[in-house]
C-alpha cells in the first residue's frame, strides 16, 4: 500500500502567481505600482490577510494573525521613496513585516478593471443590470473589463432613496455619504467608479447617466459637473468613502483566492482604515 506524501503549502511566489492570474498586473495603470512589494518569494504560505490599506493597524493585525502574506488594494510604495529607514513610517511598516516573515503584495488598478473587481462588486450589490465599463480595458483582462461601471436599476427610484440604498451596502464611516441633486429626482441609470473618480466626470457614459457614484470628489470638478447638469442635463452626484467603496471587493477576492488556494487560510480585515474619525454636523 502506498502512502501519498502530504501536500506542501504554496510559496509566496506561487500565491503571487495566482494573484496575478486573477488580477493581471499588465491591466494596471501605467502609473501604478502593483505586485510583490516585500518578502521572500520562497517562503511557504499558510495564512494571508486581505485589507484595503497597508497601515499600522493592518500590519499589526497581519503580524498578530501570523499571516504569511498581507495583500492590500493600495500600494504602500505608490509614490517614490528615497528611504525605508525605520524612523520613517513606511520603513517601520516594512521592517515589521519582514521581521515577521510576512510578505506584502498589492493589487490596485489591476483589481479595479476585471469582472468581479472593485467597481463590478459595487454594481452587483446595487443590483444593476446591463452593466458595462465606463472605460474598456485596452489589455487582456477578461470580458467586460475596464475602469468604472454603468448599468440600470431594475426599477426607477428617487435620488434620495437610491442614496439610502448606497449607504446600506457600504460599511459605515464617519463621513457617511454626500449627495448633490434633488431628493425626489428620478434615478434609473447609474454610473460608478470605486475609489477616486472625478477624472471620469466628463466621460460620455457618466454624462448620460442619472447619477454618478464615486469617491474623493473635489470642489471644483464637482461644482462644474453640478452646474453643467443644471444647464445641459447630466448626473446627480453621490460621494462616498474611498475606503468603503473598495473594502466591498475584499470578500469576493477572498472567495476567489480560497477556491484557487484550498490549503491557505484567507482572512479579510474588518478594521476600518478610512482616514476620517468623526464629523461635526453644523
Amino acid at each position: 500500500m502506498s502512502v501519498s506524501a502530504p501536500l506542501l503549502p504554496p510559496t509566496v511566489a506561487e500565491v503571487h502567481a495566482v494573484i496575478n492570474r486573477l488580477w493581471p498586473e499588465q491591466a494596471a495603470e501605467d502609473w501604478d505600482r502593483v505586485g510583490l512589494v516585500s518578502g521572500d518569494p520562497r517562503r511557504p504560505v499558510q495564512r494571508m490577510l486581505l485589507a484595503v490599506d497597508a497601515v499600522r493597524d493592518t500590519v499589526d493585525e497581519a503580524v498578530s494573525l501570523g499571516a504569511d502574506i498581507l495583500l492590500t488594494h493600495h500600494p504602500l510604495l505608490l509614490r517614490g521613496v528615497t528611504s525605508i529607514a525605520e524612523d520613517r513610517y513606511k520603513g517601520a511598516l516594512l521592517a515589521d513585516l519582514i521581521r515577521d516573515n510576512c510578505a506584502l503584495i498589492a493589487a490596485h488598478t489591476n483589481a479595479d478593471s476585471p469582472a468581479d473587481g472593485v467597481s463590478d462588486r459595487i454594481a452587483q450589490l446595487l443590483g444593476l443590470t446591463e452593466v458595462q465599463p465606463l472605460v474598456p480595458s485596452n489589455v487582456s483582462a477578461g470580458d467586460g473589463a475596464g475602469i468604472g461601471r454603468v448599468g440600470v436599476l431594475p426599477e426607477a427610484t428617487s435620488l434620495g432613496e437610491f442614496a439610502r440604498a448606497v449607504a446600506k451596502v457600504l460599511p459605515a464611516t464617519a463621513s457617511g455619504i454626500r449627495v448633490s441633486g434633488e431628493f425626489a429626482q428620478p434615478i434609473r441609470s447609474v454610473s460608478l467608479c470605486g475609489g477616486a473618480g472625478d477624472s471620469l466626470l466628463q466621460n460620455p457614459l457618466v454624462l448620460g447617466s442619472d447619477v454618478y457614484v464615486t469617491s474623493d470628489l473635489r470642489h471644483h470638478p464637482a461644482s462644474e459637473s453640478r452646474e453643467q447638469s443644471r444647464a445641459e442635463g447630466g448626473p446627480a452626484l453621490i460621494d462616498v468613502s474611498h475606503w468603503a467603496s473598495e473594502w466591498l471587493w475584499l470578500d469576493g477576492a477572498a472567495e476567489q483566492l480560497r477556491r484557487q488556494l484550498p490549503g491557505v487560510e484567507v482572512v479579510v480585515s474588518e478594521l476600518r482604515t478610512d482616514v476620517w474619525d468623526f464629523t461635526i454636523v453644523q
